[in-house]
């Protein structure tokens, strides 16, 4: 029996599998790699991934996959990951959901049953037994800035443009259906030729003028303003715009803790962390005595602010995000941070500027000296002064995102954390994206992780695909027996809190890595920690190296502390 010729493909000038095209795409914006599962719904695309030259990393879950393309996202500008249909796609939700809370782009793409099968209501497998091929795509559009089904080849160069363009401009994951017999069908290839407009909507001239023109009223008349980075800065892209008005106004300028390095933090008007009552010292006097707070993309968590504890009258802020500018109580919709802040930096004059304090890495006066236990409040500002500059940093939910508070940055350094989603276990994946997205950028930068234990045992496994990929990060996992930040919320001595004690660094062997490829060292005093910082082979990381790094089980950063019992009364409320 022979098929019916394709009328339409004829008609094509270069006619191109949908699979092909949608895969050049992603090329085209810099994806390298994609991460995911294989499936049987997904299997013939992922065939298409050699021919365009992009490379398949295949995590050992699903969840750790959605993990590793927010990490990669982070350090890339954009990510990509391939689940199948159901079973495949919900294990990577949770990871998903993460990214759109913390504006992480990321492009999933699901493999789908065919659209005869979803037509026909058939009881595929990994399907509900309903016959609702939709109830996935459903779950997942609220959690993705664009929810692309590719039922028609007519439409599928439009769709699959529209979804990368929004999920780059928007800084939000998008999702993707590629059903089984749509994979091989025929597009218009030579779409390809026209990059895909990764440019922001510019602003109303009218409208941007007017609102730099109030703005710099306001700036020119404070007596003391300050400058505050958060998140938004970092994921909308306006970092060059908020290091030269850092530089050039001279303000004392500060981060909120999700803004960790958005500002270059060896600058001599860099003051610290502002987040409420768990700011650095110094920092919420300073923070809170401005006539004028020049806020560049904030999220005001409770994580972020230590329990709502943050001080700052709307009367005395201008607020500066992606899609809105908001002078006082003036809100101004549509108008954009990047151009505005830079017409901004082009027009401001000389500004009143009443000094802040000066961060730095000096271990606080009150830490016993001769005490050889590594405590929270000795090991941040330590590490401030062994890491270098431009490493990526990453911080998972718990004691390591609020200790990194309190180290001070070499220029150039990336931190990644997910204070607002707070999945614990997210960064041992995140750390294998972001260390595979330096790699292949070239970067000579260190990946270092802080992680704890209860953490890292949620993710463990993806140590197996740093191995597998070659990838070089430093990784302390901090054994301090348990969940330490759900106990200074609640249950210090509840068995719910604790763990089964791993030997950890046995399993990097376990995971196939070779001798001579890794090091493992097991650090329970400052002098060996000390010893381990002062050692160049160790610092340089040539190789995957894993470090146990013992600390007080009852033992939280201040910060920690402070946003734990704001937690707990208001986990108590009525």
């Amino acid at each position: 029996m022979t098929s019916t010729p394709d009328i339409r493909a004829s008609e094509l000038k270069q006619p191109m599998d949908i699979a092909e095209y949608l895969f050049r795409r992603l090329k085209q914006v810099g994806v390298q790699s994609v991460h995911g599962l294989p499936g049987d719904y997904n299997l013939v695309a992922l065939d298409y991934l050699p021919k365009v030259g992009l490379d398949w990393v295949g995590s050992v879950n699903e969840l750790n996959a959605g993990y590793a393309a927010d990490g990669y996202a982070r350090i890339k500008g954009i990510s990509a990951m391939i689940t199948t249909f159901g079973v495949g796609e919900l294990s990577a939700l949770n990871a998903i959901a993460g990214a759109y809370s913390e504006f992480v782009p990321i492009v999933h793409i699901v493999g789908f049953p065919s659209t005869a099968s979803a037509k026909h209501g058939l009881l595929m497998h990994h399907t509900l037994g309903n016959a609702d091929y939709n109830v996935f795509a459903k779950m997942s559009a609220h959690i993705s800035e664009v929810v692309a089904q590719i039922e028609d080849p007519t439409a599928a160069g439009i769709l699959i443009d529209n979804a990368i363009r929004e999920c780059y401009v928007r800084s939000r994951p998008v999702y993707i259906t590629l059903p089984t017999d749509m994979v091989q069908k025929k597009i218009e290839g030579e779409r390809l030729k026209i990059p895909i407009d990764l440019s922001s909507p510019k602003n109303d001239p009218e409208q941007e003028d007017y609102v730099v023109e109030i703005v710099l009223k306001y700036l020119s008349a404070a007596k003391n303003p300050v400058i505050l980075v958060d998140a938004c800065a970092i994921r909308h892209r306006v970092l060059d715009e908020v290091h030269d008005l850092v530089v050039k106004s001279g303000l004392p300028s500060f981060v909120a803790p999700m803004g960790k390095g958005a500002i270059d933090e060896t600058l001599p008007n860099y003051g610290g962390v502002y987040a409420g009552d768990g700011s650095n010292v110094g920092v919420r006097e300073r923070v809170e005595s401005a006539d004028l707070v020049l806020s560049i993309g904030a999220i005001k968590s409770d994580f972020n602010t230590t329990g709502f504890t943050y001080r700052v009258s709307q009367l005395t802020t201008i607020d500066f995000h992606s899609n809105w500018i908001k002078v006082k109580y003036s809100e101004y919709n549509g108008c954009r941070m990047k151009g505005v802040l830079r017409k901004i930096i082009e027009r401001m004059g000389t500004l009143n500027i009443q000094p802040g304090p000066v961060a730095s890495n000096k271990i606080p006066a009150h830490v016993d000296t001769q005490d050889e236990t590594i405590t929270q409040a000795w090991l941040w500002p330590r590490v401030g002064q062994w890491l270098k500059e431009n490493d990526i940093v990453i911080t998972e939910t718990g004691t390591s995102n609020f200790g990194i508070w309190e180290t001070r940055f070499p220029k150039g350094v990336t931190a990644i954390s997910q204070v607002l989603w707070g999945s614990i276990g997210y960064s041992v994946g995140s750390c294998q994206g972001a260390a595979l997205a330096a790699k292949e950028m070239g970067d000579t930068r260190r990946v270092i992780l802080f992680v704890g234990d209860g953490s890292f045992q949620l993710t463990a496994q993806e140590v197996s695909t740093m191995i597998r990929r070659g990838l070089r990060p430093i990784v302390f996992v901090i054994n301090n027996d348990g969940y330490t930040i759900e106990r200074m919320i609640h249950g210090m001595d509840a068995e719910y809190n604790d763990i089964q004690m791993w030997k950890y660094l046995d399993l990097v062997p376990a995971f196939g890595a070779k001798e001579g490829q890794y090091k493992t060292h097991k650090v329970q005093t400052r002098s060996e920690l000390e010893a381990l910082f002062g050692n160049e082979q160790f610092s340089s990381a040539p190789y995957f190296q894993m470090v146990e790094l013992y600390m007080p089980k009852k033992d939280a950063p201040a910060a920690l502390k402070l946003t734990a019992e704001a937690a707990e009364r208001r986990n108590a409320q009525v």
